[in-house]
This record gives structure tokens, sequence and C-alpha cells, in this order.
């Protein structure tokens, strides 16, 4: 099958291509880091690059079980280097022991440009941060948005309500696009790599033995997504439930580091306003992907309201914001986005036909004193599209506006 370039991505490690840094791609199992490998790959081979300047490592590959350790893997490279500048991509390379030493020998001793990709926030937390001081560009890649959803089914832009609602359906994993039509093989595709990421990448990788503990909070954190959540809060809850016999908040603060590094699940912190100060209590936390909240849930239990809230969230992760929610006085704000030149403050809202609703979320937004943009997404259509100043906009156009 053609690949489907997904050309933000794509731009990014273009952009950074021969320069200093070692490029990090990093996301959830199977959000399509792989593929972009080999769309870069391409890349070079179109661009001049000779096929034996590339050396392309997938360690999840049995051609790879013998690169164990850091000093398999700087022996392997070693024997492969030419003279001229070779391109290094190595895919899931947290599979590999101390692999960081080998990456920061490489480039001490070659002419290279690396390139990474790793399914857990580990690459990042190991020596590798230390061997490599600042010299490092991390590149985070997500599931499909909603309008790649449409890229890659090759469907038109009509009838998008349905094909909104398969997407929070099925979520954005892209081989998903492939078996959306069979429900049992979807079924199986996202239990088997819900099963893979806490099987590898937190039970394995932190040597838990409570299990049942750890897929409890899961399952927890899927069903209040857009909640205010503490530790102590998800303790009570198991504990007063009866769920397991003892939990303590230490522990689940744990878990859930491990959670959020497995890029499961993404938490997003509590600033207040006015003081632009972090509160160091009641985050928020949102799943990597709406397919796996589902199979995590059941696709009977589907909340619109708070699904769509998660692929707000994400979807201002994609576009480069860092997404906070805020307290304005004595009112929540779901998002505040930000990057270097520029605040966007966000509502997201299933409907404003409540008068109740309305007011809420318009109060929170004006309770704001400043020029920032104010935005209520909604799935409302027929819709007045300003509120002094305050833009209303459909959550489904806005998705699919560059």
């Amino acid at each position: 099958m053609e690949m489907i370039i997904r050309d933000n991505y794509l731009k990014r490690m273009i952009d950074a291509k021969d320069t200093e840094f070692i490029k990090v791609i990093t996301g959830v199992r199977r959000s399509g880091k792989s593929t972009l490998l080999l769309m870069f790959k391409d890349y070079l081979l179109n661009n001049g690059v000779k096929k034996d300047n590339i050396l392309h490592i997938n360690f999840e590959s049995a051609m790879y079980d013998d690169i164990k350790d850091y000093k398999d893997l700087y022996k392997y490279v070693k024997e492969k280097v030419k003279k001229d500048k070779v391109y290094l991509l190595l895919d899931e390379v947290q599979n590999v022991d101390a692999w960081e030493k080998a990456i920061n020998s490489f480039k001490v001793d070659f002419n290279i440009d690396i390139y990474i990709t790793g399914s857990n926030a580990y690459l990042l937390s190991s020596e590798l941060s230390t061997l490599l001081s600042g010299r490092y560009i991390e590149i985070k890649m997500y599931p499909l948005s909603f309008k790649e959803y449409l890229t890659f089914n090759n469907y038109d832009f009509s009838n998008l309500d349905d094909k909104f609602n398969e997407y929070l359906k099925y979520g954005g994993l892209p081989a998903i696009t492939l078996i959306k039509d069979n429900d049992e093989l979807v079924l199986s595709y996202l239990n088997d790599i819900y099963n893979t990421i806490v099987k590898k990448d937190i039970v394995d990788r932190n040597n838990i033995k409570d299990i049942a503990l750890l897929e409890n909070i899961i399952k927890y954190l899927s069903n209040n997504i857009g909640s205010p959540i503490s530790s102590n809060k998800i303790s009570d809850y198991l504990n007063s439930n009866k769920v397991l016999e003892k939990s303590n908040h230490q522990t689940i603060d744990n878990y859930l580091n491990m959670l959020e590094k497995s890029f499961i699940i993404y938490k997003a912190d509590r600033t207040d306003i006015k003081s632009k100060s972090l509160l160091k209590t009641l985050g928020k936390y949102y799943i990597c992907d709406t397919g796996i909240r589902n199979i995590i849930l059941g696709f009977r239990n589907i909340d619109e309201g708070h699904l769509l809230e998660n692929i707000v969230y994400l979807e201002l992760l994609r576009r480069g914001y860092r997404v906070n929610i805020g307290k304005s006085n004595d009112y929540e704000v779901d998002f505040i986005a930000e990057n270097p030149n520029d605040i966007k403050y966000y509502q997201v809202t299933k409907s404003l036909s409540s008068e109740d609703v309305k007011n809420r979320e318009l109060r929170s937004l004006e309770s704001i004193n400043d020029n920032y943009e104010k935005i209520i997404l909604t799935m409302d259509k027929s819709i007045n599209n300003d509120y002094n100043g305050i833009k209303v906009i459909n959550i489904i156009d806005w998705l699919i506006k560059d």
C-alpha cells in the first residue's frame, strides 16, 4: 500500500536535517513513527543521498536480535559507516541496553546524522539528556488528526458528521483506516495495542507486581477525562468502592508517572491565569486516542462530551501549543494554549443551546482580563459566532482548518 505522507511531521524532520541535533521521535505505539522514518528515508533517496549512506535499523525486527547492548550497536554501525556522511535511522532504540552511550559515541567518532524513535518517554529521561545535554530535538508524534483521518480514508469533506462520529468511535491510529469496516478486527487490533502498551511499556519496564491496581487506575482516568484529578481522589475512590483492599496516593503517583511516560495518557496542569502560577493540584488527564479509550471502557460507554474535550486537547498539542487548564477567579477555563508567539483560551462544550450552559461557558472566558483570543468550541451549527469578542466555532470546522 502507498504511504500517505504526514507532511507536518516530515517537514520537521527535513527542517532539522544535517543539524548537529539528534532527532528523537516519540509517541504512543502504532502512531506512525516507523512509517515516518520510512518516509524520511524515501525523501533522502529522492534527494540524492545514496542508499549505502542510509543505515536503517528497526529493533522490533528479529533481524537485529543480536544487538543486545550499546557495544553491539556501536560495533554494528562502525562496520557499516562509510567515509561520506551517513544518515542513521534507529527505530524503537530503547530495546537496546544503554543505547544512549552508543549514540553519544557516534556523534564523537563519525560524520553522522541521527534519527531515533521510541514508544516511551524513558527515552528522554535516561542518560541521553545528560550525555547530550541540549543537543537533541524531540518530535512528538500523535495519532491521526481528524483532517488526516479524512485523507487516510480518501474521504471528501461532505457528510462530515458521520465521519466525525466514526473518528470518535475508532480513534486515529493509522492502521484503523485499513480495517474500520470490520468491527471484530478493530476490537482485536485496539485490544492488542492496549495490552502491548500495558505489558511492555509499563508492567515489564517497571517490574510492576500489582497489575490490577494499574488497570483500575487506567479505567478511572478513562472514565474521568476532563475532570480534575489527584492521586488522593483516585485512592479514595478505589478504597471506598472496595475495588482493591488498599491503595495509597504515593503508589498511585508512581503509576500515573509510568502511564505518562508510556504516552497512553497526557496530563494538563492547572494554572492560575491572573498570577500565571502553576497550581500543584487537580490537573486533568487525557487519553492518547479515543479508540484506545473506548476499548478500555467499552464502545457502548461513549461519553461524547468528554471525548470532544480529549480531541481538542490532542489537536492543540499537534498544532504546537503547550496546553494547561486554567483557573480564573472562581471559574474554570478548559484550555490555555500557549506558544512563543500567542496565547488562546478555549472552552469546549457539546452544545450552547441551554442558556445555563452558554452563560457558564461565557462567564469563564469573560472573567479573563486580557486581550488574547477567546474561543468556545461546540458541535452546534446554527450559532451566533461572536459574543462580545468571544468567538464560537463548530468543532468540526475548527479541526479541518489548517
